[in-house]
């Protein structure tokens, strides 16, 4: 099978890397095939569907597509992980095809000495990419939404203030969200509601009850019945009036 992706014409040196490393290192981490144009930037993508694992095969270009738009290869080599994705995002889809927009909106996702970039991969565990229009993102299931929140964010045209209080936010309220989770499973089914610690002895006395309805005989079962009300060797029945 055969998949074409399109690299800008900078990056062509980057994909191939130094005597065509790079690009062997890609080929053998993914066990795939890669044929790229230093005149057009096209680069096919080229595996056998029953030696690649499917997952490779649909995170590969992905990959591709990554280094093409700015990550480095040892970053975005980490799409070929089960639980790591990957998202795009093209501003000018937010501030229009006008380069100074776009100047402008790079240096607002980056920020000063790059410091909101750094905060979003830091805060969130993700890769980031600024490069040309486009920003790419990649990381886990966790991870992903808080940097994708940022984001949109400041492609809105959010304030870096608010952007870093709403991450830290939402990253608080995960955490408790997991922690919660986490001590439910910890917990499991049988748990104290409470009550058992205001009300001494209910535990014991549900535990008799319990006990009481698992003894009850089946009124329908006469062997049952019988073998109820047969009499011990130390116990008789004596009969008087009242």
């Amino acid at each position: 099978m055969e998949v074409s992706v399109r690299v800008p014409m900078d990056r062509i040196a980057v994909l191939i890397g130094r005597k065509g490393m790079t690009r062997k290192s890609l080929e053998k981490a993914a066990n795939v095939g890669l044929e790229i144009d230093s005149e057009t930037g096209d680069v096919s993508i080229t595996w056998d569907p029953e030696k690649t694992d499917p997952v490779v095969m649909m995170k590969f270009p992905e990959l591709v597509k990554a280094i093409g738009r700015g990550m480095s290869p040892k970053k975005a080599i980490k799409l070929m992980e089960d639980e790591v994705y990957f998202q795009l995002y093209d501003m000018r889809e937010w501030v229009g095809k006008q380069y100074l927009q776009q100047k402008r909106m790079r240096g607002r996702l980056i920020g000063s000495e790059g410091k909101i970039r750094k905060f979003i991969e830091s805060n969130s565990g993700c890769e980031m990419a600024v490069y040309g229009s486009t920003v790419v993102l990649i990381g886990d299931e966790e991870g992903l939404p808080l940097a994708a929140n940022a984001v949109e964010r400041i492609l809105r045209g959010a304030e870096h203030s608010t952007v870093v209080k709403a991450m830290e936010r939402e990253r608080r309220d995960r955490k408790l969200a997991s922690r919660r989770l986490d001590s439910i499973a910890e917990r499991g089914p049988e748990t104290s509601t409470g009550f058992d610690e205001l009300v001494p002895g209910l535990a014991d006395a549900r535990a008799r009850n319990r006990r009481y309805k698992n003894a009850q005989v089946d009124p329908e079962d006469e062997e049952a019945i019988n073998e109820m009300m047969e009499l011990a060797e130390d116990e008789t029945i004596e009969y008087g009036e009242e």
